[in-house]
């Protein structure tokens, strides 16, 4: 995918946090620490590695190609990519708000271990708490 389309896509799928612009993707895709995973054009996450530790980014799943298991698809690649990047724990920050995608992390096995007070602002200047969520990852057979 494009900076572009996921620009677009992003802006389907966020409100609060605000959409992430075509700048801001080519910056990440710049980074040879970065790395993205897409499951067509229905969805895709953005995650970074590095020191040993491994960060969800951002993830975004069509709203019509929602429920079908692809978000969960998207973050197990997450944790298996991050592994063979290294990595020996994952992070993410998510909105306090956004019950479904707490659910979606902590079936992954993430688990809460922080908050951010005012992390996230509105379009209309409201504060948002994010949780931090950390999981801990199995080393890779043979590493």
């Amino acid at each position: 995918m494009t900076p572009e389309a996921l620009a677009a896509l992003h802006a389907r799928c966020f409100r609060m946090p605000p959409p992430w612009s075509d700048a801001d993707f080519a910056g990440f895709l710049a980074d040879p620490l970065t790395f993205l995973l897409v499951e067509g054009d229905a969805g895709f996450l953005l995650g970074r590695a590095v020191a040993g530790e491994a960060e969800l980014l951002t993830l975004a799943v069509a709203p019509e190609a929602r429920r079908r298991g692809l978000a969960r698809k998207l973050v197990s690649r997450f944790l298996y990519q991050a592994r063979l990047r290294g990595a020996e724990a994952a992070f993410l920050e998510v909105s306090a708000e956004n019950a479904a995608a707490i659910a979606l992390y902590e079936s992954a096995g993430f688990s809460r271990s922080g908050l951010r007070r005012n992390y996230y602002r509105t379009a209309e200047g409201q504060r948002i708490d994010a949780l931090v969520m950390t999981r801990a990852l199995a080393a890779m057979p043979g590493s």
